[in-house]
């Protein structure tokens, strides 16, 4: 019989599971009636064998069904959770591979409880399908899942960088202008560059660089910084020296067709920034940074964004990578906001939790932000000009409301262009050991503030900043009194 595939041999596997179940056969019972061995019997109840022809009819004989019937991929009433999932591509979507997770595992957890199982699943595919369409795609989820249980760093793309900078003897200040960057692309992968690529493209001048993977072209917008030059520059080189297949042809995902394709175009990008941002030169800048008794306004963050000609992404993205594995500073998050400039809407479009979920992440629904997040006062400020300009570098100790942490959030929010702005943040939560490897939190002119999450969800009374009533807050309130009158009832 022809070699079945993953989603036939489930199919299989189930049918002979329910069966055998419904008519209480052990094992050692079926094996005995079938004259099939209990190993092999299992196997095939795991999807892991798919019977021979002569097998399956002894099988059907058994169970007193036909052999169509058993092969059919037509689930009993019980299992349409399973029959849906099977039918969808979502087991097809699910990166179990990078997880440690083998899809015959998944089929185990299935045929053990099918119902419970089956529906808990299905729960995620209706989730995955209401993801679709913006940028927390399933795909997008379960690629931060994948950065967060890995602590957001991977010592072969780190190796890989390191052994490209030696070859070529690159050194920081050579990147500022990506020239030894390009020339390797052209000598060593045979690219070819086009300065302005996209200018005969408008509808494509929202794109930092396109690529033709099949001819080596790389066209690149010609309104680039020499940052983010050098890091397209960057991600590059990270396809080809990482031999990164599936991609897409744009600097951005645009449109998602699978998990490796996230996956890879993570993978390049975080080369691109070990590249840039050397391993060894890094940690002694953040330690350094972290050493000093003053804040003094950020300065020393500025002067390392120039050292390293990075934008602030790339430079908090780079000590996410850093600060777990070397400083010892694991319980660390990073989130960037956007804000059109007229709007009183703030998104999280990005995040990244470290050791655990922290208390300032996105939330699914339409609530208010809390406005006393560094990350928005920013916003606020950078859009009524206060600071004079486009840019800005703050720091706060954000207090979270009904809880015992402190966290050290540093900002920088920027302009974008005219109509929209953005923040980044990373946060470090204070511990005892964190005062010891962080010398300035103690200086007065970082500010401290409470905080909540949203405003629906805040029980902070006197906020001037408050955007909305605590809505979760008043509901709780009222099912603890209700549940207060009760007990009083079944008391009387």
């Amino acid at each position: 019989m022809a070699t079945k595939s993953a989603h036939q041999r489930i199919y299989f596997a189930l049918k002979v599971h329910q069966h055998r179940l419904s008519l209480g056969f052990s094992f050692a019972e079926l094996a005995e009636r079938t004259q099939l061995s209990i190993s092999y019997l299992n196997e095939i109840e795991k999807g892991k064998k798919f019977p021979k022809p002569d097998k399956i009819e002894q099988l059907a004989r058994v169970f007193n069904t036909s052999i169509e019937l058993l092969l059919s991929e037509t689930l009993p009433k019980n299992l349409e959770p399973i029959e849906e999932l099977l039918k969808s591509n979502f087991l097809n979507e699910l990166p179990l591979d990078i997880f440690g997770f083998d899809l015959m595992r998944l089929v185990e957890l299935i045929a053990d409880a099918p119902t419970r199982v089956g529906a808990f699943i299905a729960t995620l595919v209706d989730l995955s399908r209401g993801y679709a369409g913006n940028e927390a795609h399933f795909y997008f989820a379960a690629l931060r899942s994948y950065l967060e249980i890995n602590y957001n760093f991977f010592e072969d793309i780190e190796t890989a960088a390191l052994k490209l900078a030696s070859e070529y003897k690159i050194e920081i200040q050579s990147l500022h202008n990506s020239s030894i960057l390009e020339k390797i692309l052209k000598e060593k992968f045979n690219y070819k560059i086009i300065e302005d690529g996209l200018s005969s493209y408008p509808d494509l001048n929202i794109l930092r660089a396109v690529t033709n993977p099949r001819t080596r072209t790389l066209l690149l917008n010609k309104n680039l910084t020499t940052a983010q030059r050098a890091f397209q520059f960057g991600k590059e080189l990270g396809f080809c020296e990482l031999q990164l297949k599936e991609r897409a042809y744009t600097s951005s995902l645009l449109r998602v067709k699978n998990f490796d394709e996230v996956l890879n175009h993570f993978k390049a990008g975080y080369f691109s920034a070990a590249l840039l941002m050397p391993q060894k030169e890094f940690i002694a800048d953040i330690k350094a940074f972290f050493l000093q008794k003053l804040w003094n306004n950020g300065d020393s963050i500025l002067g390392l964004l120039q050292k390293y000609n990075a934008t602030p992404e790339m430079f908090f993205q780079r000590m996410t990578n850093i600060l777990p594995q070397f400083l010892n500073l694991e319980q660390v998050f990073f989130l960037r906001f956007l804000h059109t400039h007229g709007s009183n809407q703030y998104e999280i479009n990005k995040e990244l939790h470290l050791s655990r979920k922290h208390h300032p992440q996105s939330t699914a629904s339409s609530e208010h932000y809390c406005r006393r997040w560094l990350a928005i006062k920013s916003l606020e400020n950078l859009e009524q000009n206060k600071s004079g300009g486009y840019f800005i570098i703050a720091a706060q100790l954000s207090a979270y409301n009904n809880t015992n942490d402190i966290y050290l959030c540093i900002t920088i929010a920027r302009r974008d262009n005219e109509t929209r702005s953005s923040s980044v943040t990373i946060g470090i939560l204070i511990e005892p050991d964190t005062v010891s490897k962080i010398n300035f939190l103690d200086d007065p002119e970082i500010s401290s503030r409470e905080v909540s999450t949203t405003c629906e969800r805040c029980a902070i009374s006197d906020c001037l900043e408050r955007q909305s009533a605590p809505t979760f807050i008043i509901k709780k309130e009222k099912r603890r009194a209700l549940r207060e009158a009760l007990n009083q009832l079944m008391d009387s």
